[in-house]
């Protein structure tokens, strides 16, 4: 072979070893790369909540006063003055209203005058009296007229002391004519006005007390054992960030014909100023023996000839396998009751193909 063909045939294979050196030194660089910065898997996951296994029952209610007076005259009468309005606060012995008052101070100025005659008549009879048993111990006198003179005497005695009485009932009706708060409450009627003539007892103005109020609901009759056996608390509608406890004090034995519910009422005890009559309120019953439980979607659910289990996320992307005890099975939900904690990551996609060994990171939605 001639030197010039020799030269060519060397040149070759440097040639193409300089062509595969980038090669093979690009082909490392991605093998080190890879194997440095290796993604991690991303995968969602849902927090556990556990809640009553029968979920509480809200209902609208109002507020209103546990007690409620009617208060009226005792007396009957011409109304000469209303002193109150509808809203308004008031004291006890606070006057309401004032009956004209004429036909009484005439009634006690003759009760007076009965009196004062009684009086007079008394006087009289004692004196005969006594001048009936002087007689009849001298002897110029008989038996008979001694116990006429007595029994004189002892009418005018029953008359005076009636007369007294009727002094006393007549002050007390004059009394009567100016109608007092008994309680301190807020006044939410007034069936009355000046000039209106009222009969004795005839309701004038009604008063709510202060003392206790309570949240009306109406009940139907698949949860009246839950409205007795169960937790009541109740939410304002203008602060419902704040929570009542509530505890059933009456319920109605009879169901109200046209909606088939129960009228029922809890009472409030730790409502304060901010709880105004007639607020709109919510009632919420929950049953205290309910067991706790959590619903996960199914998908959740890892289950390879083992006991079913669940994919723990920390938050420093590990998963770990933990087995749980399963309440029941729904359409879309595994209904777990123990096993986890509350609050914890759980893995909700994907259960089938995680590695517990491989890092995750927690999206908040997939993208594909």
């Amino acid at each position: 072979m001639s030197g010039p063909s020799i030269i060519r045939s060397a040149r070759k294979p440097l040639a193409a070893a300089l062509i595969l050196l980038p090669a093979l030194a690009l082909a490392g660089c991605g093998q080190k790369t890879e194997a440095k910065s290796e993604p991690s898997r991303p995968v969602l996951v849902a927090t556990v909540a556990y809640q009553p296994e029968q979920p509480s029952r809200s209902f609208v209610g109002t507020i209103k006063p546990r007690v409620e007076t009617d208060i009226g005259f005792r007396v009957p009468g011409k109304v000469a003055k209303r002193l109150v309005e509808v809203g308004q606060t008031v004291e006890i012995g606070q006057p309401l209203a004032v009956l004209d008052e004429v036909d009484l101070q005439l009634q006690a100025e003759q009760s007076v005058a009965e009196f004062t005659a009684a009086t007079g008549v008394l006087a009289q009879a004692a004196a005969a009296e006594g001048r009936a048993n002087e007689l009849r111990a001298k002897g110029w006198s008989t038996q008979a007229q001694v116990d006429q003179a007595k029994a004189s005497a002892d009418e005018a005695r029953a008359r005076l002391n009636r007369a007294e009485r009727s002094v006393e009932l007549t002050k007390n009706s004059l009394s009567y004519a100016t109608l007092l708060a008994d309680t301190r409450g807020v006044v939410t009627a007034t069936l009355i006005d000046a000039g209106q003539v009222v009969a004795s007892g005839q309701t004038a103005i009604r008063v709510a007390r202060f003392a206790e109020k309570e949240a009306v609901v109406a009940i139907p009759e698949t949860l009246v054992g839950r409205a007795k056996d169960g937790t009541a608390s109740v939410t304002l509608w203008s602060e419902p960030d704040k929570k009542y406890a509530a505890k059933l004090r009456e319920i109605a034995p009879n169901a109200d014909p046209s909606t088939r519910t129960y009228l029922a009422k809890f009472s409030l005890p730790d409502a304060g100023d901010k709880v105004s009559l007639g607020m709109t309120a919510t009632l919420s019953l929950s049953d205290p023996t309910t067991e706790r439980v959590a619903r996960l979607p199914l998908s959740a659910l890892f289950s390879q000839g083992s006991a079913p289990s669940l994919y723990i996320v920390d938050g420093n992307g590990d998963v770990a396998l933990k087995p749980v005890k399963v309440k029941a099975y729904e359409s879309n939900d595994v209904v777990i009751s123990g096993g986890i904690d509350e609050g914890a990551k759980v893995v909700v996609l994907g259960v089938q193909k995680l590695d517990p060994a491989q890092k995750v990171r927690v999206v908040s939605a997939l993208t594909f």
